[in-house]
């Protein structure tokens, strides 16, 4: 081999004992793979065994080199995950739905996971949360007509009780009209949902069976940056699968939702892992494979689960009482960038910023005005609006709440309690840069939206959770005109759906400029 540059050519020994070069056949990932294993084994024939070639006084060690490489310490040992894949492998299953669309689809919806969830992302984006059809994946289909259609579908999931209690996300079982899960051992069991949270995209499901389910439990702490993580779950109908890497990052925010707080990992995860976990070594669930990073549709290494305290808080919630509250305090907000804070004599650009309190909520009847920047809650650094959100969603209504709130260089607290996060409000305190959420669209006017249109609204994100995501409404598409009147900034969508709903309309319709074209979508009002 020549050792200077081993990718080029090998050796090969004749039988007279003449050298000839011959040229190396495999490239690309599968000649990686093959290379690799015949370099491991070259190199550790080569220390135990003299070489008779031209090459052995290259191979050659000193004396006193070998003294010293027989005393160092022997290499580090890869930990086995054998026992703990043993372990808690019964406990994970396969998930098989069926539902019914009625929503156009596009060939971009219909990528890896019947994407639904994708649809929070530009098409062809690089997010993608994978639940996959039971044939595969389903790259480049062409597009599919409007009208009722059903969809099979499948992703994974994990029992946490041993009556028949699972845990899967919400997006593999939207719609769904049966669902059924398969066990590591191959019974197939129907499941029915016991309740979901679209916010944090989870899921609870029961089976009633006259069983004792093998089951799992979520870790009470996260784990630390550079952990040995396992998944598992059913990516591309491989139901069983298991794959090993580390906590890459935690606290990442890929825009999904309002809550966002993902662990982000490198064990390999691919369309139909939705739903299933993630486990420490000590075999407790850390978390909940929810979406992966990939320009290609395939894993990169970055995924994305939710975190088990997230899960278990939610999960144990709509367990007790079907559905999940959350604290709300009602303002608008935004976070402060480096300009607000030199602007306003802040030392540092962290906190959010009130864009306004919503009349007749807890902040405005606290005194909270527009332009207050609040920095603390209860005692706890707010770094930024998301923050914030996280921090007042899980508080529970009728909880106390302290703000520590800075107005014109002078800090003051105010003190409010929590009421139950409206479901339906227009004005919530998971605004983001002052842009508005409307049936699940976040919202910007057009001259904001740098390569946008001149005119009307842009939708810059969707909650896969909302209306205007099962409306088939996507992110880039322009709004020119609700009920009927042209608007130019998400203040004028506002007010074109009150006076709607104050009209009495159970829909109101709005046009839209779409990269395929114009089209009208009618959204439903809900009244009172």
């Amino acid at each position: 081999m020549d050792l200077q540059n081993p990718g080029h050519n090998e050796i090969e020994v004749c039988g007279d004992g003449s050298p000839r070069k011959r040229k190396r056949r495999f490239i690309g990932a599968a000649g990686v793979t093959a290379a690799g294993g015949a370099a491991i084994a070259f190199l550790v024939a080569a220390a135990a065994v003299p070489v008779a070639s031209p090459l052995s006084h290259v191979l050659a060690l000193s004396g006193s080199a070998a003294a010293a490489e027989a005393a160092s310490p022997p290499a580090a040992v890869m930990p086995s995950f054998a026992n703990l894949v043993e372990k808690v492998k019964p406990a994970v299953v396969s998930i098989y739905v069926r539902s019914e669309e009625t929503s156009p689809l596009t060939s971009w919806e219909q990528q890896g996971d019947n994407d639904e969830q994708g649809q929070q992302g530009q098409r062809g984006g690089p997010f993608q949360f994978f639940f996959g059809s039971p044939d595969g994946p389903q790259f480049g289909l062409p597009n599919i007509q409007p009208g009722p259609h059903v969809v099979r579908a499948q992703g994974s999931g994990f029992f946490i009780t041993g009556d028949g209690y699972l845990v899967t996300n919400n997006h593999v079982v939207k719609n769904a009209k049966k669902v059924e899960v398969r066990t590591t051992g191959g019974k197939t069991y129907t499941a029915k949902i016991i309740g979901t949270d679209p916010k944090t995209d989870l899921a609870l499901l029961k089976v009633d069976a006259s069983e004792d389910f093998p089951h799992v439990a979520f870790a009470s702490t996260l784990p630390k940056v550079g952990d040995w993580v396992v998944a598992m779950g059913n990516p591309f109908g491989l139901g069983g699968t298991v794959t090993a890497g580390i906590v890459s990052a935690q606290g990442r925010d890929i825009g999904s939702g309002p809550y966002d707080d993902y662990i982000q990992i490198d064990a390999p995860v691919n369309s139909g892992n939705s739903g299933g976990p993630t486990f420490n070594l000590n075999g407790e669930v850390i978390g909940i494979n929810t979406a992966i990073y990939s320009p290609s549709g395939g894993s990169v290494g970055i995924a994305f689960d939710i975190p088990s305290t997230t899960a278990k808080s939610v999960v144990d919630q709509i367990k007790s009482t079907g559905k999940v509250t959350r604290g709300w305090i009602g303002v608008t907000i935004q976070p402060v960038t480096d300009d607000i804070a030199a602007s306003m004599g802040l030392k540092s650009a962290s906190g959010a910023i009130v864009d306004e309190p919503q009349s007749g909520g807890p902040a405005a009847e606290a005194g909270l005005k527009s332009g207050d920047v609040i920095t603390h809650m209860d005692g706890m650094e707010v770094k930024d609006s998301r923050d914030l959100a996280r921090k007042v969603g899980a508080v529970a209504p009728g909880q106390t709440i302290k703000l520590t709130v800075v107005h014109n260089g002078k800090e003051r607290t105010v003190e409010l309690t929590a009421r139950s996060y409206p479901s339906d409000t227009l004005a919530s305190n998971d605004d983001v840069n002052g842009q508005r959420p409307e049936f699940g669209m976040m919202l910007a006017p057009s001259s904001d939206v740098a390569g946008a249109r001149a005119d009307g609204v842009v939708v810059t994100g969707v909650n896969p959770g909302g209306v205007a995501s099962e409306k088939g409404v996507q992110q880039g598409d322009v709004i020119t005109a609700v009920g009927g009147k042209s608007v130019s900034a998400p203040r004028d969508v506002q007010t074109a759906i009150r006076e709607a709903q104050n009209e009495g309309k159970s829909a109101i319709l709005l046009h839209l400029k779409t990269a395929d074209g114009g089209r009208f979508v009618a959204l439903p009002l809900k009244q009172g």
